[in-house]
């Protein structure tokens, strides 16, 4: 059977404790009124019964002392006991008593009268632990006693009438709670499920595939920080496919190339088109070296994805690594006609870092730089230390690129023009690896707009100091 869904299980448990609320409060409050109801005639009773003592004290004194004219005589019992204030207490006491107790539930049927010693003369035979007792007293000596049994329930037609039409008003107000609570659990369950719903609806596009799939922000709660995070999920989810597709698109571009030449020149010498030469062969061996390339720097960046590459760090010496490194690029910069300018300050800034790693992060960077600066430009290097970084500035000359695509620089396959030829040279993973390598040592590279008219590419790494006072 299908379970119900989330909104009818949100109104039913808000329903079910508006329900279980107004049964207590009607059972409480039933409660309440019935014993305070009780009470109260218990309470009334007892100013009754107080009020009697002087009556019972004047016609104690008129009668020589005596109880002995009350024995056996409930009507006169029941006469003194429920006269009112100024009543004449002479004549006939053989009244009948059936109608002289009329009065709060019989009170002189639950009245007992006690002599000097405590033993019954007259009224409810039965003395309880809990009943109210009072003292009679005569000329400062003491009579009797009188007590009253208090009230357990109540038998009174009209006492009862009286409850009953209190509990149903009581059961009327707890019914129209309960309608109330219905109908506002009914709307609290949809109006505050209808953003969840949505996202669950937006949820289940997205999982098919639609990535532009986004949902409105109606409020600030928790369910409008849910709605943000979905769209901020979307838009990341859409920006990946995006850039998988584009992934896909690349590889197979460059692999396309090299292989096509490859394939173009082999059946050109199988077809006698082109002599077997040691030249033609040098371009397939050039082609095959640019597949190798290829590969090699996709399988690096596959692994520094997964964070299988090794780096044995030691401590390392910028300066002269730098150094060596540019001077390596002398030849290539002289036949380009590029000035080479190198500083490595004069004091060591020392580095915890895979020397190999660097080298290749250190020629990458030149190689891009010197193949895409103008001949006839210049080309600057410097090392500086600044607080617990040590920073290398790359900068060249023109040609520059849009601040705009600044950030890109560093993407796999991103390439400045908008065509995709090879005509500069690389695979579009050079910068890529490079972000890879600065950020395995704990730092960071971004490129910016040189002063010279080109790019200017920082590398901030943390000085040795700071790596050995804030250890990883």
């Amino acid at each position: 059977m299908k379970r119900p869904g989330i909104t009818i299980q949100l109104f039913l448990a808000v329903l079910a404790v508006a329900t279980l609320v107004a049964v207590a409060m009607g059972a409480a409050a039933q409660l309440s009124f019935s014993r305070g109801f009780i009470g109260y005639l218990n309470e009334q009773a007892v100013q009754r019964m107080e009020a009697a003592i002087p009556r019972l004290q004047q016609a104690y004194g008129e009668r020589g002392g005596s109880w002995a004219f009350l024995h056996g005589k409930p009507g006169a019992w029941f006469r003194l006991i429920e006269a009112e204030a100024g009543t004449d207490l002479s004549g006939p006491w053989d009244a009948d008593p059936d109608l002289l107790a009329p009065h709060l539930l019989g009170l002189g049927r639950r009245l007992t009268l006690l002599d000097a010693q405590r033993q019954r003369v007259i009224g409810y035979p039965n003395l309880y632990a809990d009943s109210e007792q009072r003292e009679i007293t005569v000329d400062g000596r003491s009579v009797g006693w009188i007590a009253l049994a208090p009230i357990q329930s109540v038998t009174d037609a009209a006492t009862l009438r009286f409850l009953d039409s209190q509990l149903r008003a009581i059961l009327a107000m707890g019914a129209l709670a309960l309608v109330l609570a219905t109908l506002i659990a009914w709307w609290v369950a949809r109006a505050l499920l209808a953003p969840v719903r949505e996202v669950a609806a937006a949820t289940h596009r997205l999982a098919a595939g639609h990535h532009d799939t986004r949902v409105s922000i109606r409020s600030k709660d928790e369910v409008g920080q849910l709605a943000q995070d979905f769209n901020q999920l979307a838009l990341t989810l859409e920006r990946n496919e995006r850039m998988r597709r584009d992934y896909m698109a690349d590889i197979s571009h460059e692999l396309r190339t090299p292989l096509s030449v490859l394939r173009g020149e082999i059946e050109a010498m199988e077809d006698g088109i082109h002599p077997l030469t040691p030249q033609n062969l040098g371009v397939l061996h050039g082609e095959v070296q640019t597949l190798t390339q290829l590969v090699n720097d996709l399988h690096e960046l596959a692994l520094a994805d997964v964070g299988a590459l090794r780096y044995r760090k030691t401590d390392l010496d910028l300066a002269p690594l730098l150094a060596r490194e540019a001077a390596q690029f002398g030849t290539r910069c002289a036949e380009r006609r590029l000035r080479l300018e190198v500083d490595t300050g004069t004091e060591a800034v020392t580095v915890q870092a895979d020397a190999d790693r660097l080298r290749q992060l250190l020629h990458n960077l030149l190689d891009n730089a010197v193949r895409y600066t103008d001949p006839g430009g210049s080309l600057q290097v410097r090392l500086r230390a600044q607080g617990t970084w040590a920073v290398i500035d790359i900068e060249d000359s023109a040609p520059g690129v849009p601040t705009e695509q600044l950030p890109r620089l560093f993407e796999r396959f991103f390439r400045v023009e908008a065509s995709r030829g090879r005509a500069g040279g690389g695979s579009g993973l050079g910068l890529a690896i490079c972000r890879s390598i600065v950020q395995a040592h704990g730092g960071d590279i971004t490129a910016h707009a040189s002063p010279l008219g080109g790019v200017r590419i920082e590398i901030r790494l943390p000085l040795l100091q700071a790596v050995t006072e804030n250890p990883a």
